[in-house]
């Protein structure tokens, strides 16, 4: 569908007459003037990469759909929630299933808003700006409902077992969807402190364009803060069934992650002394850099905090010395020709840190490495030291893109690993609704015979980043290999924020509060 638009799109442009085609060039070098893009022109490669990668998010989608973007998705899970009275029939399914887990689709809210902050000028200059609050918007009003009183969130819809035991799309879902929630009782500090910190970095998104709900998206922000850090404990230790799925390994980055988001929408110094004060010594203080996933986001704090000591916001306070330190400990170790660059990659340059989901470790440092490499370039700062060696700004831009390169073709499979990007990309993407016909009326056992399926999905998971390779670079597409060929939807989010982050150069905003 997006390809043929694209195409008709081509032909109609070159037959305008030459005066609207140079009105139109007009317009959009004013507008990238307006932008204050700067050191050269859009890279087409990570612009039209971008534009497919969004559409991941329209794929996964619950609720009452609101238009056709994906013709093979319809309305599902319009009574989520109504077991407790709630309506949680939007948010996102996390993966090729149809369940929807609350600690990853906070993480995804966050990144994506982060995205957002940074690099919306650039999405704005491929269309896609409203598009990314619209997507963003969609898992927030899902988490102000999931979020019923201050210290109770509820945090997953659908039973796994039973969701696991079936191949159907989600659209035919029959049985019964039951919630998991956390309380004084049952305490989750780490996905609280994750849904704070995806409403606080929200209320930032939203701020100018809609003052109330970017007002209540912080409000619940605040009472979730609070409720983390008061009532100490892991959501999967409370709630051990949820282990097998997204296991929390901490709470304390999500703490320090939340506190980091709330001082940046709210300026509030309280947040800052958290960050700065016998919390950060129990919470931040570790050995060595540490890989940014949904499960650890201690890095992006420590990125996203160095950014209050290079572009202004709290100079001059030393406890975020300590951050800044880390972000280029972290740095380090990425720049593959640093003395102390880690040696998890394989031997065409790709970070390679778990066999499962293997992309999203490179993705997610790729892309805090183009947030500290603009962070450098527009504050001016020296070369960061590794050892004996010194690199600047452009070193790690040249990392951030050597890892999306990766991801987009250039491997030794030379296979795109985004679905719907370049000739060459995954046909048997793990993933129930693309592999199941559209007009197919299966449920929940008999479609298990798509599964089985030995021809490529119907139906094309558009923006869909598959899981990757392994460490020898091999890929093997097979539905039934979900280690490899099944997508999720924070992946997506990272993928997102380092691809708007290669679409040009342009100057880091100084504030995220002023946007």
């Amino acid at each position: 569908m997006a390809k043929s638009s694209r195409c008709l799109w081509c032909i109609l442009s070159m037959i305008v007459s030459g005066a609207i085609a140079i009105a139109v060039v007009f317009t959009v070098k004013k507008k990238m003037d307006d932008k204050k893009l700067s050191e050269g022109s859009v890279d087409d490669k990570y612009a039209d990469a971008l534009v497919v990668a969004m559409q991941f998010f329209d794929v996964q989608k619950s609720g009452k759909l609101v238009d056709d973007v994906i013709p093979w998705r319809g309305d599902s899970g319009l009574k989520d929630g109504s077991v407790a009275d709630l309506d949680l029939s939007k948010g996102m399914y996390d993966a090729g299933d149809n369940l929807k887990f609350g600690f990853p689709m906070a993480f995804t809210a966050t990144v994506l808003s982060w995205a957002i902050l940074e690099y919306g000028n650039h999405m704005e200059h491929v269309n896609h700006l409203e598009y990314a609050k619209g997507s963003l918007r969609w898992i927030t009003d899902f988490l102000i409902n999931a979020h019923p009183s201050e210290n109770v969130l509820y945090i997953q819809v659908g039973d796994p077992e039973e969701d696991h035991k079936c191949w159907q799309k989600p659209e035919n879902m029959t049985e019964k969807r039951p919630l998991k929630r956390v309380n004084k009782s049952l305490p989750g500090s780490d996905v609280a402190a994750e849904t704070a910190a995806a409403m606080a970095s929200a209320s930032l998104v939203f701020k100018k364009a809609d003052s109330t709900y970017s007002s209540t998206l912080l409000k619940h922000a605040k009472q979730l803060f609070t409720f983390a850090n008061k009532h100490k404990g892991s959501y999967t230790e409370s709630l051990p069934e949820l282990a097998e799925y997204y296991n929390s390994t901490g709470y304390g980055d999500e703490l320090i992650w939340g506190a980091s988001w709330l001082y940046h929408a709210t300026g509030d110094k309280s947040y800052l002394e958290y960050l700065t004060g016998e919390d950060a010594e129990t919470y931040a203080e570790v050995d060595g850099p540490t890989w940014f996933s949904w499960d650890n986001k201690l890095a992006g704090a420590q990125v996203l905090l160095s950014r209050l000591s290079m572009l202004g916001g709290a100079s001059g306070i030393s406890g975020l010395k300590d951050y800044k330190k880390a972000a280029e400990d972290l740095m380090c170790a990425l720049l593959p020709d640093s003395p102390s660059a880690t040696s998890s990659r394989t031997k065409s340059g790709l970070i390679w840190i778990s066999e499962w989901d293997s992309l999203q470790h490179p993705v997610g440092s790729a892309f805090l490495a183009a947030l500290y490499s603009d962070y450098m370039r527009t504050s001016n700062s020296d070369k960061i030291s590794c050892g004996d060696e010194s690199f600047d700004h452009s070193d790690l831009r040249k990392f951030a893109k050597s890892q999306a390169e990766y991801v987009l073709g250039d491997n030794p499979m030379e296979i795109s690993y985004l679905v719907g990007y370049g000739k060459k990309y995954p046909k048997f993407v793990h993933h129930r609704g693309a592999s199941i016909p559209a007009d197919a009326k299966t449920g929940c056992s008999d479609g298990s015979k798509w599964l089985a399926s030995k021809k490529p999905n119907p139906n094309v998971a558009m923006g869909a980043m598959v899981g990757g390779p392994f460490k020898n670079e091999s890929f093997i597409d097979s539905r039934n290999n979900s280690m490899q060929t099944e997508p999720t939807t924070y992946n997506s989010a990272l993928l997102v924020g380092l691809l708007s982050s290669l679409v040009t150069n342009s100057d880091a905003v100084k504030s995220l509060r002023a946007k």
